[in-house]
């Protein structure tokens, strides 16, 4: 089993190199990189979100435990150490001919999905095809009942942190990453434009309903790119205005685009947007990621029990389930995300 993600630094010195690796290619400006390697500064340097990768890789192993599944569990980064190709080069010394491999989002589209796919398939070509282990993805996940589930308890835990003058007024704002409207228009697993957005839409609505909340919001953040780039809106901050102007006194905002707290979430809401709502006089209160709760760990291990046991898939919307290839191929052949 192979637990593949995005990857942070873990010191002040590792910043600027892993901010090189997440751009590389993309004729990101130094100075750009010089003010997001201060927000990781602000943070001592260090991401989050390797230390919570592996706090769920052991919740996971021991969930693959009580059901009797002996699969190692092994972890690889896209863009810091352990970087992937190093991982998957252990496990073909360890003797690993096939693994399942999760990757650290619930989304489709094409950093959500195909560039994960892309690098299964580099860290492969890296190894060599000969030695490199089979690599299966995971499908995606972001309507698993257990997802759903631990976001909307996530969601209620936070409208408890507001005062209790404001809570019932308070507003359900989703938050996910922003994407180029050229990252959108590409046709997805259903052969639809909009893949990713229709999928954080869909599992908006669900926790949503499972919270017992109709009126919500679903917004983006985190965008980067010049500014004659269109990417998808409104942004948070920018909807934290419109609200206030139409007299909300307070939100809650769910990071729902993220499984685990990426500096993207405590920096773009729990500094960036809660100081907006300050500024504006509203309540604010930020839900957990999904990947604190035990749950979490558990799903994963059901979606790999849909392969080694056979098991039904669990998925609480209509849209197809997609994701699931071997090797870095894509779900559809051509223009898939």
């Amino acid at each position: 089993m192979l637990y593949l993600s995005f990857g942070g630094p873990e010191g002040h010195e590792e910043v600027r190199p892993f901010l090189e690796n997440v751009t590389r290619g993309r004729n990101v400006p130094p100075e750009r990189l010089d003010e997001v390697a201060e927000h990781y500064h602000h943070f001592g340097g260090v991401s989050p979100l390797n230390r919570l990768n592996r706090d769920i890789m052991s919740s996971l192993e021991g969930e693959l435990v009580e059901r009797g599944l002996n699969l190692p569990v092994y972890f690889g980064n896209r863009n810091w150490h352990p970087m992937v190709e190093d991982t998957v080069e252990r496990m073909a010394a360890d003797g690993v001919r096939r693994a399942l491999v999760f990757a650290t989002s619930a989304w489709g589209g094409y950093s959500g999905c195909r560039q994960y796919h892309e690098d299964i398939a580099r860290a492969r070509d890296a190894v060599g095809q000969q030695r490199a282990p089979e690599l299966v993805k995971l499908r995606q996940f972001y309507d698993h009942p257990l997802f759903v589930a631990a976001n909307a308890d996530a969601v209620t835990r936070a409208y408890s942190h507001l005062p209790e003058d404001v809570r019932a007024q308070a507003r359900l704002v989703f938050t996910a990453h922003s994407v180029p409207l050229s990252a959108e228009e590409r046709s997805g697993a259903d052969g639809r434009p909009q893949w990713y957005s229709r999928q954080v839409h869909e599992s908006a609505r669900l926790v949503a309903e499972a919270v017992g909340v109709t009126g919500y919001d679903v917004v983006w953040q985190s965008r980067s790119g010049p500014a004659s780039v269109p990417w998808l809106e409104p942004d948070v901050c920018d909807h934290l205005e419109q609200l206030s102007t139409r007299g909300v006194p307070a939100v809650v905002t769910s990071p729902l685009g993220f499984v685990s707290d990426h500096l993207e979430v405590i920096w773009d809401l729990d500094n960036e947007a809660a100081e907006k709502a300050g500024e504006l006089g509203m309540g604010f209160a930020r839900a957990d990621t999904a990947g604190t709760d035990p749950r979490y760990a558990r799903m994963i291990a059901e979606l790999i029990s849909e392969h080694v046991e056979n098991q039904r898939v669990r998925k609480l919307s209509p849209l197809v389930a997609a994701g699931c290839t071997a090797n870095g191929q894509l779900c559809v052949a051509q223009g898939c995300c």
